[in-house]
């Protein structure tokens, strides 16, 4: 099966020829991931002889994959042209977002609202690693139903699990993100906070 193909089932159809020829043109290896709490994305640099790497997870809704995968490549792009000299989520990597995001407006791949929430987020000069949590915020209307609820909605010291039976504690908020004590093992995790978790019902 080609890139396209396989991409078409996690982004619009009309975006996935697009990200393919960034994949073949970048000599990218772009990873579907398992589905991660503590972010949605990653990118690492061709570091020793390696490809640049890119991972996004496989249970994001088409459109948030899409984002969060322009999101990644613009990272790419941005070291390719500053070798790390750039910040993170400066003004160079903002440019690079939404020249790379362009093609798909073009395209109107998006929804208005969607639209309208990204060219809010890099309109924003104070916007730091975490801030797309507001575009994510719009994103995940397009989630399919469920049962779970985002970690920033649970009250402090909420006992929850996820979908692989984990079970946690929601404890303080560390800058954007949540600690959480998983019980079993004692072990403190950041969590997103909008990652999906499940409630224990209290007898």
């Amino acid at each position: 099966m080609d890139k396209e193909k396989i991409l078409a089932k996690y982004v619009p159809a009309e975006a996935a020829p697009i990200v393919a020829r960034w994949i073949d043109y970048f000599k990218c290896d772009f990873k579907v991931s398992r589905g991660r709490n503590t972010k949605f994305g990653d990118y690492r640099p061709p570091y020793n002889g390696e490809n640049h790497r890119i991972s996004v997870n496989y249970n994001l809704n088409q459109y948030a994959f899409l984002v969060t995968t322009v999101h990644e490549f613009a990272h790419l792009q941005t070291w390719n042209e500053y070798k790390g000299k750039a910040k993170p989520h400066g003004l160079e990597w903002k440019l690079n977002f939404k020249k790379m995001m362009r093609p798909f407006f073009e395209k109107e791949v998006f929804p208005t609202d969607l639209k309208i929430a990204i060219n809010s987020y890099l309109e924003n000069p104070a916007a730091s690693s975490c801030s797309d949590l507001s575009l994510f915020r719009a994103l995940k209307k397009y989630d399919p139903a469920s049962q779970g609820v985002a970690v920033e909605a649970l009250e402090m010291k909420t006992i929850f699990t996820l979908k692989d039976g984990r079970v946690f504690r929601k404890d303080e908020k560390v800058r954007k993100r949540f600690k959480c004590l998983e019980l079993s093992t004692k072990r403190v995790y950041l969590f997103s906070p909008l990652a999906e978790v499940f409630p224990v019902k209290e007898d």
